[in-house]
């Protein structure tokens, strides 16, 4: 099945929105990761949001990294994306024990922490990123990026961000949206909005009903005549290679290097994002050696 993320408008372009089935995508960062529920919670509510906010940008080549850094023993949550909705990302402590508000309600907000903040780093092509930040509001990923959009891009946004977690800590369902009302909406179409969001059940709810893209779409907006932009297919895509760790230990510096190879004759190197490992025997250690 793939992972699709659908961009659309309302209530005569007032209203524009992306609706995320993150399933896939989310699974795949689960194995690559072997994390805790919190932890997968955590981070797949950070994943899709990232991969749709990578979506938003314009730029052919724009990236976009979300930093959250609580006060809670998982922190901190780092995601990558791209423009295409390609993510990767990972989290400080993915074996972090998982706690419960209620029978199946995993307590992501105790696992992030209140106390601390989402930075969001725009790369543009242009000299400088974009950089802003905002406090988190309460750990649970979803209303800390709705804060973010209000307080650092001045944009209202409704934002709903969910994983469901298997028995065998599989990923049933994941997926979300993001819902932004522009200023030319109308004060009846916005007060019909905030009933529907107020009232409507959780995300995964809806996925696990086996409600698609679409009918979460027409669920939400659908007295509003929602009108599909376009269907992208996003991914979990980790792009590390041999070479760019061969670059890591140049860049070490000589001193650095040589102690290595003197010492332990060899080096192992893991990618943060997707785990994978690559080893340095110390022929290939002294041709780097060389190069410096």
């Amino acid at each position: 099945m793939k992972n699709t993320v659908i961009r659309a408008t309302a209530a005569e372009n007032s209203i524009r929105v992306f609706v995320a089935n993150t399933t896939n995508m989310v699974e795949k960062a689960r194995k690559a990761h072997m994390a805790s529920p919190v932890a997968m919670a955590a981070l797949g509510r950070t994943l899709t949001a990232t991969s749709i906010m990578g979506l938003m940008l314009k730029e052919t080549e724009g990236k976009i990294t979300v930093k959250i850094n609580g006060n809670g023993e998982l922190s901190p949550i780092v995601v990558v994306g791209n423009n295409k909705g390609h993510v990767k990302g990972y989290v400080g402590n993915p074996q972090v024990e998982s706690t419960y508000y209620s029978p199946g309600k995993l307590n992501v907000g105790k696992a992030v922490g209140v106390d601390g903040d989402i930075t969001v780093i725009k790369d543009l092509g242009l000299r400088d990123p974009y950089v802003g930040s905002s406090s988190l509001v309460s750990g649970e990923i979803a209303e800390d990026f709705a804060s973010y959009f209000l307080k650092s891009e001045q944009q209202p946004s409704a934002v709903a961000l969910g994983v469901l977690v298997e028995r065998d800590y599989t990923i049933k369902a994941s997926g979300g949206f993001i819902i932004q009302v522009l200023p030319d909406i109308d004060e009846d179409t916005l007060t019909k909005l905030e009933k529907k969001l107020t009232t409507m059940d959780p995300i995964t709810t809806l996925m696990d009903k086996g409600m698609k893209e679409e009918d979460i779409l027409n669920h939400i907006l659908g007295d509003m005549n929602p009108q599909i932009l376009d269907k992208y297919e996003v991914d979990f895509i980790c792009d590390c290679s041999k070479e760019r760790f061969e670059r890591g230990l140049i860049s070490i510096g000589k001193e650095d290097l040589t102690e290595i190879v003197e010492e332990d004759r060899e080096a192992e190197l893991v990618c943060h994002f997707c785990n994978r490992k690559y080893h340095f025997n110390e022929k290939q250690l002294r041709v780097l050696l060389d190069e410096i």
